[in-house]
C-alpha cells in the first residue's frame, strides 16, 4: 500500500500527536507528580527542621535561665521566705505600694521543688499597682502570680486594694538524698513544663 503525501503527513502528524498524549500520560504527568510532591515533603521537612532547631535554641535558653534559677535560687524554706518578703518590701517601698499583710504559707510537695505561697494585701494609686505587678513578674527570683483581685474606691484609681497570692519555687535541701547535689535533678523533674 502505497500512501500519498498527504497520508504521509496525516500519518505522522497523528502518531506524534498519539506519541505526545502518550509521552504527556505516561512521562510527564507521572514526574511532574512526583516533582510535587518532592516539594511539598521538602517544605515539611524544612519546616520539621525549622522546629527542631527551634527547640534546641528554646532548650539552650531554658538550661542557661534553669542554671540561672538553681545558682541564684532559693535553697531552703527559710532563705525563700526571707528573700522574697525582702523582695516585696524593696518592691512595694519602689512603687509607692503600701503593704497591708504579707502571709507565707508553705504547700507540702514530695519532689525536689518545693512551693511556697505569699498572700500579699496592699493599698495604692493605679500606677503603684501597676508598678508593683511588673516588679513582681519581672523578678529573678523564682515567683509568679497565681491569683489576683483589685479593687478601687474612686473611679479614676486613686486609691485601689490590691491582694494578689504569688508562688514562689525553692530547693529543699534537707529532702535531697545523699548522692545527689542540689543543682541535680531527676530526669522527670527536668522536663520543659516544669521549667516553665
Amino acid at each position: 500500500m502505497v500512501l500519498s503525501k498527504r497520508e504521509r503527513l496525516i500519518l505522522i502528524a497523528t502518531v506524534l500527536v498519539l506519541g505526545a498524549l502518550i509521552g504527556d500520560r505516561f512521562v510527564v504527568k507521572p514526574i511532574k507528580t512526583r516533582l510535587e510532591q518532592t516539594e511539598v515533603t521538602k517544605q515539611q521537612l524544612l519546616a520539621e527542621l525549622n522546629q527542631a532547631q527551634s527547640l534546641f535554641e528554646r532548650r539552650r535558653l531554658l538550661e542557661r535561665k534553669w542554671k540561672t534559677v538553681l545558682s541564684d535560687g532559693l535553697r531552703s524554706g527559710a532563705e525563700a521566705e526571707s528573700r522574697i518578703a525582702r523582695a516585696l518590701d524593696q518592691w512595694s517601698s519602689q512603687a509607692r505600694l503600701t503593704l497591708s499583710s504579707v502571709k507565707p504559707e508553705r504547700v507540702a510537695s514530695d519532689k525536689g521543688l518545693q512551693e511556697m505561697t505569699f498572700t500579699v494585701a496592699g493599698r495604692g494609686n493605679m500606677y503603684a499597682v501597676a508598678q508593683f505587678l511588673w516588679q513582681v513578674e519581672t523578678a529573678s527570683l523564682p515567683i509568679k502570680v497565681k491569683d489576683m483581685q483589685l479593687g478601687s474606691t474612686s473611679e479614676g484609681g486613686e486609691s485601689m486594694s490590691l491582694q494578689v497570692r504569688l508562688s514562689a519555687l525553692y530547693l529543699d535541701s534537707a529532702k535531697q538524698t545523699d548522692g545527689n547535689k542540689p543543682t541535680q535533678l531527676n530526669s522527670a523533674e527536668a522536663t520543659d513544663e516544669e521549667l516553665l
